[in-house]
């Protein structure tokens, strides 16, 4: 009876409750256990195993930059405060559908931060997409010209948040321009962003470039954002490690 309990288990796709199944036969604790107490473990089992999953897939789906996490986050002096970094950590910025705006030279750890959080968020249970900025407007020109534009911004929409990294790196064309700021109006009070530059903000005016277009982006993503700007050395300098997956990171 119980091989066929176990394989009607496997059969449906009730992976959680299989394994805990399966390891009480195999450890004799099946009869420590009454009805009640049974059902309960093999339900939280199930409902553990699934939450994992899910979570596991939505940081696949994600495709950060790095492996990161907020427990990792190195607070030196580079003037990140620890509170704020927890605080972010909880997405209570998500559920407002603010926008977090990383600002600091190269290496000192913006794109670690960004993928942290963003990992955080994947654990809260939010959908999340990371996109080195210039390979998403790439991405977006060609699928224009492949008729999938429209599929490419749903799926971006529907993300709870959606992390640019590396912003400002070159000038924008009029066709990037548009497509930016698309993203950014699907998303103004909606959704979330992180954004990570090496350029101060007062600087993404000109790099943005026409000057209605550039306002009309940076009114929706400054005035209702939280910011942290990152100062002192590369952190790569420091480590001289590039696999390390602590904070080490641009």
């Amino acid at each position: 009876m119980n091989d066929t309990t176990l394989f009607k288990m496997k059969q449906m796709k009730l992976y959680g409750m299989h394994h805990a199944f399966m390891g009480a036969i195999e450890t004799g604790k099946m009869d420590g256990y009454t009805q009640d107490e049974l059902l309960a473990m093999l339900i939280e089992a199930e409902y553990d195993d699934r939450h994992t999953r899910r979570i596991e897939r939505g940081i696949k789906n994600a495709r950060f930059r790095y492996k990161a996490s907020v427990e990792n986050i190195i607070y030196d002096q580079r003037s990140i405060d620890k509170n704020t970094i927890i605080r972010y950590a909880s997405g209570g910025y998500i559920k407002k559908g603010e926008s977090i705006l990383i600002t600091g030279s190269t290496g000192v750890g913006k794109s670690y931060i960004a993928s942290a959080l963003g990992y955080q968020a994947c654990i809260e249970g939010y959908r999340v997409v990371y996109y080195n900025t210039a390979k998403l407007l790439a991405r977006l020109k060609m699928a224009k010209a492949d008729g999938s534009y429209l599929k490419e911004l749903a799926r971006i929409e529907r993300q709870h948040l959606l992390i640019m990294d590396d912003f400002g790196l070159q000038p924008m064309d009029n066709q990037n321009r548009l497509n930016l700021l698309e993203i950014i109006e699907d998303r103004h009070g909606k959704g979330s962003i992180i954004i990570t530059s090496q350029l101060p903000v007062s600087e993404w005016h000109s790099v943005i470039g026409e000057k209605t277009v550039a306002d009309a982006i940076l009114d929706r993503i400054v005035h209702q954002s939280h910011r942290i700007e990152l100062h002192g050395e590369s952190m790569r300098k420091k480590r001289g490690n590039p696999e390390n997956e602590t904070d080490n990171e641009n």
